[in-house]
């Protein structure tokens, strides 16, 4: 077992870049600010991509099922939801099933802005220098981290 700085001069917390929160938090910051430019060239924010992402996997979704996915709350997918309506790559409407439901479909200018989305997941697997079983494995290990978080709550 490593002993930190901390537990040496005995005042309790560690240097903040020994925290896994930090480290992580900080990452998802530096993820985001690298996406920044690709992303703009297409005409999207991050968030704004992620919810693309989940539409081009499965087209024709309820909101709420689309903020599960994303692990967003009703009053962060609304506006975002209402900002790519605006730009045309997606439409809503009521679930004729169901009326309290809104469904999010792509539109032809969303469908066909998936094509020049294909580039960004290979940018950021080229800028952290990494081969893809190795990403997939940080992946999946911040993943386990997060699901386990959600299952103690």
């Amino acid at each position: 077992m490593q002993v930190s700085e901390s537990e040496i001069r005995g005042d309790g917390f560690a240097p903040l870049n020994e925290f896994l929160c930090f480290t992580i938090y900080s990452t998802g910051h530096a993820l985001t600010q690298f996406y920044r430019p690709i992303l703009e060239a297409i005409g999207l924010t991050y968030p704004q991509y992620l919810l693309m992402v989940a539409l081009w996997a499965k087209d024709d979704q309820i909101i709420k099922d689309l903020g599960s996915k994303l692990f967003l709350e009703s009053s962060t997918l609304t506006p975002l939801v209402k900002r790519l309506e605006s730009a045309g790559f997606i439409t809503r409407c009521r679930d004729p099933k169901d009326e309290r439901q809104v469904r999010v479909k792509l539109t032809d200018k969303g469908r066909a802005l998936k094509s020049e989305a294909l580039k960004v997941p290979g940018c950021i697997q080229s800028a952290v220098g990494m081969n893809i079983e190795k990403v997939m494995e940080i992946q999946a290990a911040v993943a386990g981290i997060r699901d386990r978080l959600i299952e103690g709550r």
